[in-house]
């Protein structure tokens, strides 16, 4: 089994973050400390760059289920256990700090199949979304999974950035929802400027996907801008 001490110790993420500080580790150096020992086939540091380049980001590693988590290979439940709980304290720190606005178990956005809630009005989903991309300071493009009974399934992001017709392509939304198996889908997306009225990004991109969703039957229902302050949405102000 591949551990830390296999490493020359000028290369131990534990020894240069006692050097240097938490701050001077790469992603992958902390992800393994956290995890700490990898698999008598995968070294620790291979582990947690193949968790980096499956999820893409922190924020996506963030967002992946434990699910997701242990189709790494050499992750199993504990170190996907490990790693959710990691991201629970940095969401706890924040509330504490003053920085999250903490919801009630009812607003919670992270929903599994065995806990869905029933979508009802653009508000409903608002409160689902809030809490996960209102505090970001770029925008985060989120895709809300829905059933045939408009209960939803699972909430996942797919885009970090500004919105760019461009560059933001249908088969990354509707991958997504493929996978969770959904009828329909939400997109969602934060303003970190607090401005509510949609760009002209925004409204073409909106408009790719609803008519990618149309060809593929994931009908687009809905999408919301988000900020600190509000929302809007598009299909009740006409714009979808």
């Amino acid at each position: 089994m591949s551990t830390l001490h296999d490493l020359p110790p000028s290369e131990r993420p534990r020894e240069r973050l006692l050097k240097h500080g938490a701050e001077a580790l790469s992603l992958q150096e902390l992800l393994a400390i956290i995890l700490g020992r990898g698999t008598k086939n995968e070294p620790i540091m291979n582990i947690s760059q193949k968790l980096l380049s499956q999820f893409g980001s922190v924020i996506g590693l963030e967002n992946a289920s434990a699910e997701d988590l242990v189709l790494i290979k050499g992750i199993g439940l504990a170190k996907a256990c490990q790693l959710k709980a990691c991201f629970e304290l940095k969401r706890r720190s924040l509330i504490a700090d003053g920085n999250l606005y903490p919801l009630k178990s009812k607003d919670i956005g992270e929903i599994s199949n065995t806990n869905a809630q029933k979508h009802t009005t653009p508000d409903d989903i608002y409160r689902q979304v809030r809490q996960k991309i209102v505090n970001f300071h770029k925008e985060h493009l989120l895709v809300v999974s829905l059933d045939s009974r408009s209960k939803i399934i699972g909430t996942d992001i797919v885009s970090v950035g500004t919105l760019n017709s461009s560059l933001i392509h249908p088969r990354e939304v509707f991958e997504t929802a493929i996978r969770r198996h959904a009828a329909q889908i939400i997109l969602c997306h934060n303003h970190p400027s607090g401005e509510l009225k949609p760009s002209n990004d925004d409204l073409q991109v909106t408009k790719n996907i609803k008519s990618a969703g149309d060809i593929l039957g994931i009908p687009v229902i809905d999408h919301l801008i988000v900020t600190t302050k509000g929302f809007l949405s598009f299909k009740t102000t006409g714009f979808l």
